[in-house]
């Protein structure tokens, strides 16, 4: 009982400590590495920008308008309705002869409701581009985000893909504000940390990422029977030696779930996404590189870890119940929480000064600790069962739930 308190504690701590060190050396990585500008605007590729949508008549027009905002100006949209039920065909008609005048978009039209990487695959056939971003359609993308992305590109021939930083944008409620805290705290630290130490991150963030059409076809697209298209995208690149880069300069306004019930169903989706993911590419737990073994057995544990953490919660409770009486570790609870603070308070540091944040969320910081573990143990768990008693289900589109 002793190894499984220690393994149970000191787990989510040496792991934070290394991400945290890794986000700082990543900062100092990223201000101290020139990156090379193209000659002229005549060098810029062209970029297909897709949208697969379900059920997103309210969201699609503000988010039309952040792409024709857009900086880098040499882009073609490609809106995709994957079989909407209520009148977002309609709403992309109308944003096509709206915006005809300034660029090039496209409508595609999917009767049947076959998810995202299926509506991506299809919107594929229709791409001109050498270059694909793709979006979420409730998603603003900030004006310089494409730019920040291609840039990557034209740096490293090798870039199968870029992925940006997600921002949470609904926070009206207090379920919103405390991802918010999350995506900053946590996410965004994690991602840092990922890239300065492996060179590898364990997905892009589906909602904004660039991939090379010529990397995404080398893989044969996108799986569609994958219930999380972004990391198994991303694994299947690694299998064929591209190489996968963050930019947390490119930003995206996000919505997040408002009610309990939907994130946990969300995090349960990307839980079992993961699961997945790892079960394909087991081998490279033995083969693969480095970078690869590293992320991979980090997977593992972590799922080892939830199921211990469930099973220590259950015994403690027990614990209590029959010796009447509270018991904590004091000392333990201490150095937890304060890596916790540490952590939120570098993600806070940055995001506070580009304005994503202000100090009145410090307030939920007791709140938000809990939130973060809770919820993810929680996902991790129904993610488990999920997968041994449903092995076949597939990723479509269910109408979302969050703020508009």
């Amino acid at each position: 009982m002793f190894l499984l308190s220690m393994f149970v504690i000191l787990y989510p701590l040496i792991v934070s400590i290394i991400w945290i060190m890794g986000s700082i050396f990543f900062g100092i990585q990223q201000h101290q590495m020139p990156l090379k500008q193209p000659a002229s605007d005549a060098d810029l590729p062209l970029v297909s920008v897709l949208i697969p949508s379900h059920n997103e008549e309210e969201t699609l027009y503000e988010v039309v308008a952040s792409v024709a905002d857009l900086t880098y100006r040499h882009f073609e949209l490609i809106l995709i309705d994957d079989g909407s039920d209520d009148a977002t065909l309609k709403v992309m008609y109308q944003l096509q002869r709206h915006y005809q005048d300034q660029f090039v978009i496209k409508v595609v039209p999917i009767v049947d409701n076959g998810g995202k990487a299926n509506a991506l695959n299809i919107g594929l056939k229709q791409a001109a581009g050498d270059y694909l971003l793709c979006l979420d359609s409730d998603a603003y993308v900030d004006q310089d985000a494409l730019s920040h992305m291609m840039l990557r590109f034209y740096n490293d021939p090798k870039a199968g893909a870029v992925t940006g930083r997600p921002v949470v944008r609904n926070r009206t409620t207090l379920l919103g504000r405390l991802q918010l805290l999350e995506y900053i705290g946590i996410i965004d630290i994690i991602k840092r940390g990922q890239a300065f130490i492996t060179g590898h991150i364990t997905t892009v963030s589906g909602v904004i990422v660039v991939y090379r059409r010529s990397a995404v076809e080398s893989v044969n697209k996108w799986t569609v029977e994958a219930l999380t298209e972004d990391i198994d995208m991303t694994w299947k690149l690694y299998t064929k030696d591209w190489h996968v880069i963050y930019c947390p300069q490119a930003v995206s306004w996000i919505l997040v779930p408002e009610h309990i019930r939907a994130l946990i169903r969300q995090r349960r989706r990307w839980a079992r996404g993961g699961l997945e993911v790892l079960v394909h590419n087991r081998q490279l737990i033995f083969t693969g590189k480095l970078a690869e073994q590293w992320l991979l057995v980090d997977m593992i544990i972590s799922n080892v870890w939830a199921l211990c953490c469930a099973f220590s919660v259950l015994l403690y409770f027990l614990t209590i119940l029959l010796a009447q009486a509270l018991i904590l570790d004091g000392g333990i609870l201490f150095v937890l929480t304060i890596i916790s603070i540490i952590q939120f308070i570098i993600g806070f540091t940055s995001s506070q000064r580009q304005g994503y944040v202000d100090w009145q969320d410090l307030l939920l910081l007791p709140l938000y600790f809990i939130f973060y573990w809770v919820v993810n143990l929680v996902s991790c768990i129904t993610a488990l069962g999920s997968f041994f008693l449903d092995p076949q289900r597939k990723g479509v589109w269910s109408s979302p739930d969050r703020g508009v």
